[in-house]
C-alpha cells in the first residue's frame, strides 16, 4: 500500500503525479485493488493532461504512476459522480 495515497485521501490533498507521460494534479478519492488484483487509484483530475479531453474521472494503475508527491493543497471533497464503495474495487484501502 502507497502511504502517500492514503495519506492524500484522509486529508483529502491533491496528489501531483506523472501518469502516461502526462503530468496531472488529482483529487484522490478511492485507493484500493482492482478486480485484477491491481493497486489502482479512483481520481478526479480538474487541471493537467488528459489522454481523452473532457474526461475528469481516472482509474489509475498505481505501478504506472511516477513522481508522485502530495502537495499539501486541499480539496473541498467528494466531486459531483463519485459513489463510495467502487465496484472496480474488490478491496478499498482508503475512500472519502
Amino acid at each position: 500500500m502507497n502511504q502517500t495515497i492514503f495519506n492524500a485521501i484522509r486529508n483529502m490533498h491533491v496528489l501531483s503525479l506523472t501518469y502516461n507521460g502526462i503530468a496531472r494534479m488529482v483529487e484522490p478519492h478511492a485507493y484500493g485493488v482492482s478486480k485484477a488484483g491491481n493497486d489502482v487509484l479512483r481520481c478526479y483530475q480538474p487541471v493537467g493532461g488528459h489522454i481523452k479531453p473532457g474526461h475528469e474521472w481516472e482509474l489509475l494503475s498505481v505501478s504506472e504512476i511516477t513522481a508522485l508527491s502530495d502537495t499539501q493543497a486541499k480539496f473541498s471533497g467528494a466531486r459531483y459522480g463519485y459513489s463510495r464503495d467502487d465496484k472496480a474495487m474488490t478491496r478499498i484501502y482508503a475512500q472519502l
